[in-house]
C-alpha cells in the first residue's frame, strides 16, 4: 500500500513538471501595443503638450513624453525609457506628436510585453522549483521508509545471526512481523527457538552423561577398593616371593583402574577447548552499544563508558554481556543496573539487578559446568551461561566476578586495559 502511494505521488509530481514545461514552451507572448489605446495616448499628449507640466495619463500604458532635442518632458512613472537609443533597444513605439502640421516632440510607448513575459517565466521557475522539491521530499520519505522496512531489519538479521553464531539462543528476535519481510523474520526466529531446544536437549544429555559417569565411577571405585584392600592384607601375609608379586600386581592395576575412572570426570571439559577467543584491542565506545544490544527487554540503566582501549573478543564479550542479562531477565525478571569505571588496568562493567540475589553457599560453585541458583527450578537453562563466560572472560586476561550485591545478584566484568 506504501509502495502504491509513493508512485502515485511521485507520477503526479513528474507529470506536474511536464506540464509545466510543456506550458512554457508552447508560450509565445503578445509584445503588440494597444493600438487604441496608443492613439488616445498621442492625443491627449497632443492636446495638452502646451501645458505638458499638468498633463495627466488617461490610459493604462505607460510613456515618456520628449521635445525635439531630447529631452524629457513628461513620463508616467519612473524607469522608462527616456531616449530614442534606449526605446529601440527596448522595443518601445515611439510616435511623433505633430502640431500644425509640425512634429514638435516625441512620445515612447513602453513595452509591457517584456516585462510580462519574465513575470510568467520566474512564475514557471518557481513551480518547477516547486515540482523538483516535492520530488526530492518525496524520494527522501521513501529512502526513510525503504531503510525502516528493509535495511534496519537486515542489519538485525546480521547482529542476530552473529548471535547463533556465537551460541546464544535466549535472546528472540525482536521484529516488527508486520513489515514486508514479517515471516521471513518470524522463521530466523522458529529457527533460534527449535535451535535452543536442540541446544536444551544436548545439555541434558550431557547432564545424564555426567550422572552416569559419576554412578559408574563410584560403582566401580566401591569393588576396586575392595579388591586392592584385600590384596594388602595379602601381601601382608603372604610368604612365598611369588605370592607377594602377584598381590603387588593386583594392588598396580587397582591404582590404574582408580586413576582411570578418575579421568573420566574431567573428559567432559574437552568440547571447552573448541571455543576459539581472539582478543584484540577494541574502543570502549562499542561496550556500550554490546551492552544495548544484550538489553533484549529495554529494562537496563547503563552509565557512561570511559574512554579507553580495552584488549577483548568482541564477539565473546558480546556473549558474556548477553548471558549476564539472560540469566537476570529469566531468573530475577527486574530491571538491571550497569556502571562502569577504570581502576588498576581494568575497565570494570557492573551491572545488578533486583532480584535478592542467590544463597551465599551457591556463589562459590555458581560458575561452575551445569551450576545453577536455587531459584531456578522452574526455569529452563542448562547451567552453562556463567560457565562458558568464565571461560572466555578468563581467555581475554579479565574476570568474571559473582556476588550478592545490595539489591540482587551482582555480575563484574573486569577488561583488562590494552598495553597494560
Amino acid at each position: 500500500m506504501k509502495q502504491r502511494v509513493f508512485f502515485a505521488v511521485f507520477i503526479l509530481v513528474l507529470l506536474a513538471e511536464l506540464a509545466a514545461l510543456t506550458v512554457f514552451a508552447l508560450y509565445s507572448p503578445d509584445l503588440s501595443q494597444d493600438t487604441v489605446a496608443v492613439n488616445e495616448a498621442v492625443k491627449s499628449v497632443t492636446r495638452d503638450f502646451g501645458d505638458i507640466e499638468n498633463h495627466k495619463n488617461v490610459t493604462s500604458l505607460n510613456y515618456v513624453v520628449l521635445d525635439n532635442e531630447g529631452n524629457v518632458l513628461f513620463g508616467t512613472r519612473t524607469g522608462l525609457s527616456e531616449s530614442i537609443t534606449a526605446a529601440v533597444s527596448h522595443r518601445d513605439t515611439v510616435l511623433d506628436v505633430v502640431i500644425g502640421g509640425s512634429a514638435v516632440g516625441k512620445v515612447i510607448i513602453y513595452n509591457e510585453g517584456a516585462q510580462t513575459f519574465q513575470s510568467q517565466k520566474q512564475i514557471a521557475i518557481a513551480v518547477l522549483a516547486l515540482a523538483v522539491v516535492a520530488e526530492c521530499a518525496v524520494c527522501a520519505g521513501y529512502a526513510v521508509y525503504l531503510y525502516v522496512t528493509v535495511t534496519r531489519p537486515f542489519l538485525k538479521l546480521k547482529a542476530f545471526a552473529e548471535r547463533i553464531a556465537g551460541g546464544n539462543l535466549d535472546i528472540p528476535l525482536d521484529m516488527d512481523r508486520r513489515n514486508i519481510f514479517g515471516a521471513f523474520t518470524e522463521s530466523f526466529d522458529i529457527m533460534r527457538a527449535e535451535l535452543k531446544k536442540a541446544r536444551l536437549a544436548e545439555a541434558q544429555a550431557q547432564q545424564s552423561k555426567k550422572e552416569l559417569v559419576a554412578k559408574l565411577s563410584h560403582d566401580i571405585k566401591t569393588p576396586v577398593a575392595s579388591i586392592k584392600a584385600v590384596s594388602e592384607v595379602g601381601l601382608a601375609v603372604a610368604g612365598k616371593v611369588k605370592d607377594r608379586a602377584n598381590y603387588n600386581c593386583i594392588i598396580g592395576k587397582a591404582d590404574q583402574i582408580n586413576t582411570l575412572v578418575t579421568n573420566l570426570f574431567t573428559a567432559t571439559l574437552e568440547e571447552l577447548e573448541q571455543l576459539t577467543v581472539t582478543p584484540a584491542d577494541i574502543e570502549s565506545g562499542q561496550i556500550k552499544t554490546m551492552l544495548e544490544n544484550a538489553d533484549y527487554l529495554h529494562r537496563a540503566h547503563v552509565s557512561d563508558i570511559p574512554d579507553c582501549l580495552v584488549y577483548a573478543d568482541a564477539l565473546r564479550l558480546q556473549q558474556v554481556f548477553d548471558n549476564i542479562f539472560s540469566n537476570s531477565y529469566k531468573y530475577a525478571k527486574t530491571d538491571i543496573s550497569v556502571t562502569a569505571y577504570k581502576s588498576d588496568n581494568f575497565l570494570y562493567i557492573v551491572t545488578e539487578d533486583f532480584g535478592g540475589g542467590v544463597l551465599a553457599e551457591e556463589l562459590p560453585v555458581i560458575k561452575e559446568k551445569f551450576k545453577r541458583g536455587g531459584n531456578s527450578a522452574d526455569t529452563e537453562g542448562a547451567g552453562l551461561g556463567l560457565y562458558i563466560s568464565d571461560y572466555f572472560m578468563k581467555a581475554m586476561h579479565g574476570e568474571l566476578n559473582i556476588e550478592n550485591g545490595g539489591h540482587g545478584l551482582k555480575v563484574t566484568v573486569a577488561l583488562a586495559l590494552s598495553g597494560k
